[in-house]
């Protein structure tokens, strides 16, 4: 399995290309923002009409993950479902295959700002593991007395890279000393660009990026880049 190994806050993560992060020695997975529901919400609300197969199509992609890793942990760290609405009224078989997964796994859904109570099986605002808390949306400051990192999602980072074919972005995991913030998950989630000022707070001299959509690759961010 593809995957890059780094160090974060004392600690071996692993970034997959599916935007998941993979704790080995304690095998937990880590995803955020996975959307559920986000075709049927669009049309409900008179919206783009999307193709309404993101909910299979993310649910392939965390039982691979789950497979391949032999996790025995899920943290979903807010946004499950786009919004309440869709966390109640799942495709009865989408339903059934979710809750074979979750049968698999011990599984945590963290709130979001999408999924406030968030659906199966509830949410919790903050939850602490081990040295790190996990949020849905990052703050800015210090941490915790005794945690030494932050994990959260909320801001689908992405990054802008040049390639022979020109200048594209690509989904990424935002990484400083002190917090990661992860990739969208779900199928059809967007990216906000490292450059937004919504990741101001959060940059520092040494903040680096993990870019998926294929094999994951370590790139340094270069702040006079990223305010561009």
């Amino acid at each position: 399995m593809n995957m890059l190994s780094f160090d974060f806050a004392g600690l071996e993560l692993c970034a997959l290309p599916s935007g998941a992060l993979w704790w080995p020695s304690e095998q937990r997975l880590f995803v955020a923002d996975l959307h559920f529901g986000k075709s049927e919400r669009l049309a409900r609300r008179g919206g783009t009409l999307l193709p309404p197969y993101e909910v299979r199509e993310t649910l392939e992609r965390l039982e691979h993950d789950v497979g391949e890793t032999g996790a025995k942990e899920l943290l979903c760290l807010g946004d499950s479902f786009d919004d309440m609405t869709c966390a109640t009224q799942m495709r009865p078989a989408e339903r059934t295959r979710l809750q074979t997964l979750q049968g698999k796994v011990d599984w945590h859904w963290i709130a979001g700002n999408h999924d406030p109570n968030a659906g199966i099986g509830g949410g919790i605002a903050v939850l602490y593991v081990g040295p790190l808390v996990l949020r849905h949306i990052a703050e800015p400051g210090s941490l915790p007395a005794g945690i030494a990192g932050e994990l959260s999602g909320h801001f689908h980072p992405k990054h802008h890279v040049v390639t022979r074919g020109g200048r594209v972005a690509r989904r990424c995991f935002l990484i400083t000393p002190s917090r990661i913030i992860l990739p969208a998950y779900g199928a059809y989630t967007g990216g906000l660009a490292l450059s937004d000022p919504a990741f101001a707070p959060f940059l520092t001299p040494d903040s680096r990026a993990i870019l998926i959509g294929g094999r994951p690759i370590e790139v340094p961010i270069l702040l006079r880049e990223a305010a561009q």
